[in-house]
């Protein structure tokens, strides 16, 4: 008697956990970062950065996230990677183009690479990178992009996944030019290997902000550096250059989140006139204020 007892009780805690678990993959964190810099005059570009949907186990809606972005100004949209993992999901990755698309952000969307997506044969990435490119987001694999704001030249940086060495931060920087750097990235460790490549600013995924963690995330020490330093998101910096870690949307293995939330984040960034023949980083005197709702 005593033993069955007992085993219900287990059995009621364990749902209890596993219920409040999944509860939590539908509480969505919003994040602004203000990143401000003494560089001299400026415009600010806003970006939403989206990362790690994982839409196999994923539990906010397109019009969830419609609604939680909707009274924010939008200049451009960051997608750092990890959209799924099989070919039969990536259907489910159009409704949710569609909404970004709506928002018909000025400089346009652009997304990297996730260790995730790499799972998929050559065949079904090939899918996966048209869908992107069908609803006008620029697939960047080590390439980047240069646009400009108010006559200001900006570099928007594509490093492909670190974490499957695909990372070859020369070939991404090969066709910059002197203006403000932002880099796009999955796995945010490549920025310990980017000491003769400046960047105004990094956004980054990969950890989910550890998803479950116990108090730490533990689990995350095999996956580099900056996990084994328990630098698994949130703003931090190296070499005085600021880089961001997205606790992602979506989750991996089981749709739970234990010590973690989604995440939506919306940065706003400097864009810092040429003063030299080198590239001007905001980096040596910025500074960043961080909101979260």
């Amino acid at each position: 008697m005593a033993l069955l007892l007992a085993s219900a009780l287990l059995l009621l805690a364990g749902t209890i956990f596993f219920y409040r678990a999944y509860r939590n993959t539908r509480e969505i964190q919003i994040n602004k970062i203000n990143v401000s810099s003494n560089n001299g005059e400026q415009s600010m570009l806003s970006i939403l950065h989206l990362s790690d949907l994982h839409l196999e186990n994923i539990s906010v809606s397109p019009e969830q996230l419609t609604e939680k972005i909707k009274d924010e100004p939008i200049d451009m949209i960051a997608l750092t990677g990890d959209f799924l993992d099989r070919k039969k999901t990536i259907p489910k990755l159009i409704p949710y183009l569609k909404e970004l698309v709506k928002i018909e952000s000025r400089y346009g969307i652009y997304a990297v690479l996730g260790n995730h997506d790499y799972v998929l044969a050559d065949d079904d990435l090939n899918n996966l990178k048209s869908v992107l490119q069908e609803y006008r987001v620029h697939v960047m694999q080590n390439e980047s992009k240069t646009i400009t704001i108010n006559g200001k030249p900006v570099n928007i940086i594509g490093i492909d996944d670190y974490y499957t060495n695909r990372s070859n931060v020369p070939l991404a920087f090969k066709k910059t030019v002197p203006g403000t750097n932002i880099v796009l990235t999955h796995d945010p460790t490549i920025v310990l290997e980017m000491t003769e490549y400046r960047f105004d600013y990094l956004m980054a995924g990969h950890f989910h902000g550890g998803q479950i963690c116990y108090p730490k995330a533990y689990h995350l020490a095999k996956m580099g550096d900056l996990a084994r330093n328990n630098i698994i998101k949130g703003l931090h910096s190296h070499e005085q250059s600021p880089f961001y870690i997205s606790e992602g949307l979506g989750q991996t293995g089981l749709n739970i989140r234990v010590g973690s939330r989604p995440e939506i984040t919306f940065h706003s960034i400097p864009v810092c006139s040429v003063t030299s023949e080198k590239t001007n980083s905001m980096s040596d005197t910025s500074k960043a204020a961080v909101a979260s709702t």
